[in-house]
């Protein structure tokens, strides 16, 4: 499983991290699109260093190599710039895609990409997909990089969205939306290692 930061700063935020971590996140995505250069460095360093290597980092890629992260995240806009971009082996890349045949189209330097909304959003206010993504996700050729679900995860339809098609979840909403984020990372994290068992 996957959790991505809420995009702007919360109440115990830190604590929260490191107690998902604890619990057993593998990989967080640090997602905070109006923090500085400085301000994302400040983040970082508030996460305990025993995790540095469970962060993705979306924004002010540059810093990585201050913190020893090896994760990087693109979002759409900035794959689409991309021009000749080849591998390189001391990062692990992941992206954001919003149809079927965005994902469909990526290069396997990716190891994987969101595609979403799958569901309409905890997080955002009227923010759902056009298309039935569990349809669209049957139309998949592309079986590298792995699908990664966004948009409403939780843990009432976990199963189903990992039984029609996708390799893995990310949360946003359905823990940083809640008053009990660990309690919710737990019931999840549950329900995914029942499936996978």
């Amino acid at each position: 499983m996957i959790v991505i930061t809420n995009p702007s700063a919360i109440a115990n935020e830190i604590s929260i991290i490191d107690s998902l971590f604890e619990e057993g996140l593998s990989l967080l995505h640090i997602r905070k699109p109006d923090f500085s250069e400085v301000e994302t460095a400040k983040f970082i360093h508030q996460i305990k260093h025993k995790y540095r290597k469970n962060l993705v980092l979306h924004h002010h890629h540059q810093i990585t190599a201050d913190f020893g992260i090896n994760r990087i995240h693109f979002s759409e806009t900035e794959r689409k710039k991309m021009i000749n971009f080849t591998e390189v082996s001391d990062f692990v890349f992941s992206t954001s895609t919003h149809s079927i045949e965005d994902f469909n189209a990526l290069k396997n330097i990716f190891e994987y990409a969101f595609l979403s909304p799958v569901f309409p959003s905890i997080s955002k206010e009227n923010y759902s997909s056009e298309r039935n993504l569990f349809e669209e996700i049957k139309k998949r050729k592309n079986f590298s990089p792995k699908t990664v679900a966004l948009g409403g995860i939780y843990s009432g339809n976990i199963e189903q969205t990992l039984q029609n098609g996708f390799d893995n979840i990310a949360l946003l909403g359905t823990i940083w939306s809640s008053e009990n984020a660990i309690k919710n990372f737990k019931l999840c994290q549950k329900i995914v290692l029942s499936l996978s068992a």
